[in-house]
């Protein structure tokens, strides 16, 4: 059986994808869809005692390893690329008992890899509990007039992994004041002033600000004071 001395196929069995359609030189069934060349002569898979394996499309590298690792024989399926004027890769041919071992061996990964992720999830999300109580400490330290409630919404909105806000830089997660206060600056500014309505009728960003920066700091003096207006 010919074997195809370009790299990487110098080593199994070497199936071929004719771009055009051949005939078996010992049955003369054809066209074929696969062959294997023996003394230059096209045979089908049948003649060549391969005609019991199933084709795995390339594309699923560990499923590919698996079933070659599982399958007595295997044979690596190659076709012509013109353009490039080289053979290249488009999957093997194992045996169909092996493919199903090497399914069931990548399913048990898959579960093993959900059920990692999951644990991970679980832990991110114990972690992100502990930040959020901490931010909330720290916004109630730095303003213990405001209202604890307030104070936990604040932290669970800045601290939301992946969201980029202020909570998740390295300033908010080492709880520095100048990530606790802006955050708690940025509730203000949306919730207790006329800030997004303004933005709503067209006002400018930095003109809105403009003029509702009294009533920010105003919010903020009251939550200084341990007995402020926080509510």
């Amino acid at each position: 059986m010919a074997r195809l001395p370009t790299p990487p196929f110098r080593f199994g069995l070497v199936v071929v994808q004719p771009l055009r359609g051949k005939r078996c030189a010992q049955c003369r069934r054809g066209p074929l869809p696969m062959i294997v060349l023996e003394e230059g002569a096209p045979r089908c898979l049948v003649c060549a005692d391969l005609g019991h394996l199933v084709f795995l499309p390339r594309g699923d590298t560990a499923l590919t390893r698996r079933a070659r690792e599982e399958s007595g024989l295997s044979a690596v399926v190659v076709r012509f690329n013109r353009r490039k004027a080289r053979y290249e890769r488009q999957g093997v041919l194992v045996e169909e008992a092996a493919l199903a071992r090497a399914e069931r061996r990548c399913l048990a990964d898959a579960e093993a890899r959900r059920r990692r992720r999951a644990r991970d999830a679980r832990r991110r999300a114990a972690q992100d509990v502990r930040f959020t109580a901490a931010f909330a400490a720290e916004i109630l330290r730095l303003f213990p007039g405001c209202p604890p409630g307030r104070a936990r919404e604040i932290a669970a909105h800045a601290s939301v992994r992946g969201s980029g806000r202020v909570g998740r830089s390295a300033a908010g997660r080492a709880l520095a004041e100048g990530a606790v206060v802006p955050a708690v600056r940025a509730s203000v500014r949306h919730l207790d002033t006329p800030y997004d309505r303004l933005l709503m009728d067209g006002v400018v960003r930095h003109e809105a600000r403009r003029r509702t920066a009294t009533d920010v700091d105003s919010v903020l003096r009251g939550w200084r004071a341990p007995d402020g207006a926080g509510g």
